[in-house]
């Protein structure tokens, strides 16, 4: 049965294969459902509700993504996303926790809106193949990034000027000395992960997962399990259904802003899902676009799903709900179908009742797996022609800005503004699709203002 719903036969996987890929994803990107609450919680959000609806916003997007469009890909409350929530638009600009959710639901129907009519299918249509491979090692080096970071393998020390006051541009990154348990604990893992990877053990992330884990319990880095003061299942009552839509158009700060704020959720949104599915699924062959540019059922269904579910996000109480780059930890570990992300969705309905078990699970053994999964992408950069300029300016920023940044979406941003401002200079205007102008155009505005706001 389960061999007919997700053709794991024509895919080339098996059934033990894709649980124990989705079970690998799940721990790969669990911290989300504490990170997401305690950062949301900072605009006054009651924090085990939003803790529910993470959970089940993650749950339900996910499982839909398995079923109806048969991908290995997870989804949950954006990194980044959930930020600009809290520390801009509650914070900065002054909106309520619940006129940005309405913000939230204004987008997630501009997303569902905009695949309908095929516009994102035209994006990905217009992006040429080399600046998709592009896009893939530069996911791949934000992955090794963000492992990299959370295994504590650097910090930033500030140079102390102005009378003692640190200024921004005076913090840099430099390798941590290796003086905490944390840390050792992390190089332990690459270790592990590296000799598993290297004999081409099966399941070798989920193994140097549970293996680091073991070994942090021994040095103290790691609790046991506690149950004794957690609640089963939080309320998730205080969340549920609080948008404020009325107050979101007679605020103070006027409707230009409240458009502009919108938009800037919108291309965020559709940019880091458009980087993810074409950087995680070309390197793996899941997402098949043929030579004249034309998507595979599968992919457009993904979209569908992928804006459908912060929608859904919003209604139950988090912020922008998108699909997960670490999706692609699962792919690595041989997930290919729709049943690693029907075995992600249970983990993460598991994980309401089973919050300490999950909790256990440190950084310092989930780092290790980040860092060897954008190893994997990276290979993709012998596909671009480096001597060429027009290609290799417009590739170079894609790859390098999105670690630099943080963001999946600036690099595509200044990826596609380079790629028509070379082209144009040179005379070749014409083979760039229109569709790249116009989003040129968009990027262009957005950093305006930002710039200005």
């Amino acid at each position: 049965m389960l061999n007919k719903i997700f053709k794991l036969k024509q895919n080339k996987t098996n059934v033990a294969t894709e649980l124990l890929a989705g079970l690998t994803t799940f721990m790969a990107m669990s911290y989300i459902i504490f990170i997401n609450p305690a950062i949301l919680s900072e605009t006054g959000m009651d924090y085990n509700s939003v803790y529910v609806a993470t959970i089940l916003a993650s749950m339900i997007g996910t499982f839909i993504l398995g079923v109806i469009a048969n991908v290995p890909y997870v989804q949950s409350a954006g990194l980044g996303l959930n930020a600009l929530f809290t520390y801009t638009i509650c914070g900065a600009m002054g909106f309520t926790w619940q006129q940005a959710l309405a913000m939230v639901f204004i987008c997630g129907v501009i997303n569902v809106l905009i695949t309908l009519t095929s516009v994102r299918k035209k994006v990905i249509k217009a992006i040429p193949s080399f600046m998709q491979d592009a896009i893939t090692v530069g996911i791949g080096l934000f992955i090794t990034y963000i492992g990299v970071k959370s295994a504590g393998l650097i910090e930033f020390s500030v140079s102390l000027v102005n009378n003692g006051i640190a200024a921004a541009a005076d913090v840099v990154p430099q390798l941590a000395t290796f003086s905490t348990k944390d840390i050792i604990l992390a190089v332990i893992g690459i270790v592990i992960t590296a000799i598993l990877v290297s004999k081409k053990v099966k399941n070798s992330y989920l193994l140097s997962i549970v293996i680091t884990t073991i070994i942090g319990l021994f040095m103290g880095v790691v609790d046991l399990p506690n149950f004794s003061s957690y609640s089963f299942i939080p309320s998730i009552k205080p969340t549920f259904l609080q948008l404020d839509f009325q107050g979101l158009f007679t605020a103070k700060a006027g409707i230009i802003v409240v458009i502009m704020t919108i938009f800037t959720l919108v291309i965020s949104d559709l940019f880091d899902t458009i980087g993810t599915f074409i950087g995680t699924g070309k390197e793996s062959g899941i997402f098949k676009i043929d030579d004249d540019g034309n998507m595979p059922k599968n992919l457009e269904r993904a979209l569908i799903c992928d804006s459908s579910t912060t929608i859904v996000g919003s209604l139950l109480g988090t912020s922008n709900v998108t699909t997960y780059v670490e999706s692609s930890v699962g792919i690595e570990a041989g997930g290919r179908t729709g049943l690693t992300a029907v075995s992600a969705a249970i983990c993460f309905g598991l994980s309401i009742f089973l919050a300490p078990i999950v909790a256990c699970v440190p950084m310092a053994a989930i780092a290790p797996i980040l860092i060897f999964v954008g190893l994997s992408m990276v290979d993709n950069i012998v596909n671009i022609n480096w001597k060429n300029t027009l290609m290799a300016i417009p590739a170079f920023f894609i790859i390098i800005m999105m670690p630099l940044s943080y963001s999946i979406t600036t690099g595509i941003q200044f990826g596609f503004i380079l790629y028509a401002i070379v082209n144009l200079v040179n005379k070749k205007g014409k083979e760039v699709s229109p569709i790249i102008y116009i989003f040129v155009i968009l990027f262009i505005i957005d950093f305006i203002y930002k710039a200005i706001g």
